[in-house]
């Protein structure tokens, strides 16, 4: 309904729309956080239509979308459960602190670690060599690592 009432009193405002009734979703079903749902769910076609229709949409989007979800945190719970496993073998003097940075949010930079450059460059590097985390962005400088 927060779907249909947006894009009716704007029709061009998919964006906010979506968010709103991802939104609306998640405060109905009592979660803490957003998960962007219906809006990876719908496509343009479906932004288009009314009633029911929309209705249905919406529906289909969430299931296809909660499957895609259930499959990214298992994949994602996985690879925490393996940095947390390779922390003990970093010698580093503030490896935990950057464990704990690599869990806590989606991207870091090195710089961002509590080392020295150098060390928080070495310590990405070896934590990619045991695939505990990721480089996110395929370039040679200014990258960024994840889980």
């Amino acid at each position: 309904m927060v779907l249909e009432r947006v894009l009716s009193e704007a029709s061009r405002a998919e964006v906010p729309a979506l968010v709103l009734a991802d939104a609306a979703l998640a405060e109905a079903l009592g979660w803490d956080h957003l998960l962007p749902l219906l809006a990876a769910g719908l496509k343009r076609a479906d932004l288009r239509k009314r009633g029911d229709d929309l209705r249905l949409a919406c529906h289909r989007a969430f299931v296809s979308s909660a499957v895609e979800v259930v499959r990214l945190a298992a994949d994602l719970a996985r690879r925490a459960a393996h940095l947390k496993a390779v922390a003990p073998k970093l010698r580093a003097k503030a490896a935990g602190d950057a464990v704990w940075m690599f869990l806590t949010h989606d991207a870091v930079a090195p710089a961002a670690l509590p080392l020295p450059d150098r060390a928080a460059r070495r310590l990405c590097d070896r934590l990619v060599d045991l695939g505990a985390v990721r480089e996110l962005t395929g370039r040679d400088t200014f990258r960024f690592y994840g889980v």
